[in-house]
């Protein structure tokens, strides 16, 4: 078998149902992120919930002794490979299983999904957030049990404590005895006769709970981080189910993210794109200056290395791309107006109605083929 679960609890093959879950609740507390954050607490503490949910369950721990997996599976021989043992057969007709045993009341508690918002540099960056949700936790009056302090469950007089009763049915093959659940402790094979006032026997109550979450450096929008025994506490001292935080990214008014890289556009006056100029930008990471060449046109980009997102999976930044947009003016005084047009016949570059004309190559081809045609019909 892979894993030991007594071992992994830290009792004997013959712990009885109380010493089990007492300590599976040692183990828990030393192993929760509240106390313990680190990634191997939990990973043991998935390791640790999983072996109590099979030996908590008397029919899982009875399969698991017998065959070592929970669900009673064995490698070969006829109750593999598909097909069901002899005894299956009885379940599939006449229901229950004879045997299995009283079921837990504890049962692990739901997952929850909750979202938070970030700014775009939070996430680049990474930050910690207090979060606040309202959840079921383990009732302190009880610690779970869902009785009254000092008080115990009794025995179910109706199956004598076995959460099955036989009756007998008529069938095909004759009268035979079937096992259904009892009907008075609904399998549990005990009665809860003095349920705890606080959280009506079910050992767990509804609280507004808050608590601190790091979030790393590069989540994106929609990313969902998952917070191991954050979620719902279980009903009767059951394990507690795990929280998923979705993460929603606040829309930037420069910056936009396309993969690791941060986007924006930058607006450059016509003279300076043709004259050049150095430019300022204020960024994530403080004032970044970069120059712009003389000449350039509109959807030129420039990189600046290493100012990008943090990369989630593996090391480094991605790069900040600035697309440069050349705005030509709209409106001039007529003291612009002589001043472009000195530069447009500087340029050899005739303006008539509203109409650039080149006086370059194209312009003294066409000359040249006029020139042509008029001596031919000379």
């Amino acid at each position: 078998m892979a894993q030991d679960y007594y071992q992994i609890l830290g009792v004997d093959r013959n712990a009885t149902e109380q010493e089990i879950k007492k300590a599976y609740r040692k183990k828990a507390r030393e192993l929760h992120p509240d106390h313990n954050p680190s990634e191997e607490a939990a990973e043991q503490f998935k390791s640790v919930t999983h072996a109590y949910e099979v030996l908590s369950n008397a029919e899982k721990r009875q399969n698991y002794d017998a065959t070592g997996h929970e669900d009673g599976r064995r490698a070969g021989g006829f109750g593999g490979g598909g097909f069901g043992g002899f005894s299956d057969i009885f379940e599939t007709f006449f229901g229950g299983g004879a045997g299995a045993g009283p079921a837990s009341r504890a049962r692990r508690g739901q997952d929850a999904l909750i979202a938070t918002h970030i700014d775009l540099e939070e996430a680049v960056f990474g930050t910690e957030k207090t979060i606040e949700v309202e959840t079921a936790v383990r009732c302190e009056r009880c610690d779970g049990s869902a009785m009254e302090p000092g008080t115990h469950p009794e025995t179910c007089t109706t199956c004598r404590g076995a959460g099955q009763i036989s009756r007998p049915v008529d069938s095909i093959l004759g009268r035979m005895m079937t096992t259904e659940t009892c009907p008075t402790c609904r399998g549990y094979g005990d009665v809860i006769t003095d349920p705890c006032g606080q959280c009506s026997g079910q050992g767990r109550v509804r609280e507004r709970v808050s608590f601190t979450v790091k979030i790393p450096a590069g989540v994106r929008d929609g990313t969902r981080i998952q917070l191991a025994g954050r979620g719902e506490a279980g009903v009767a001292g059951g394990p507690n189910g795990d929280l998923y935080l979705e993460i929603r990214v606040r829309e930037h008014e420069v910056f936009t993210r396309q993969g690791d890289n941060l986007h924006a556009t930058v607006t450059v006056p016509m003279t300076a794109a043709a004259l050049g100029t150095e430019i300022k930008i204020d960024t994530f990471d403080g004032e970044q200056a970069f120059t712009v060449e003389p000449g350039t046109q509109t959807g030129y980009v420039v990189t600046l290395r290493n100012l990008g997102a943090s990369r989630l999976q593996g090391s480094g930044r991605g790069d900040m791309k600035i697309t440069l947009n050349v705005s030509t003016p709209t409106k001039l005084n007529d003291e612009q107006r002589e001043l472009l047009t000195q530069l447009a016949e500087l340029r050899a570059e005739d303006i008539a109605n509203g109409q650039v004309e080149s006086r370059g190559f194209f312009s003294r081809l066409k000359s040249g083929i006029d020139n042509m045609f008029s001596h031919d019909e000379s």
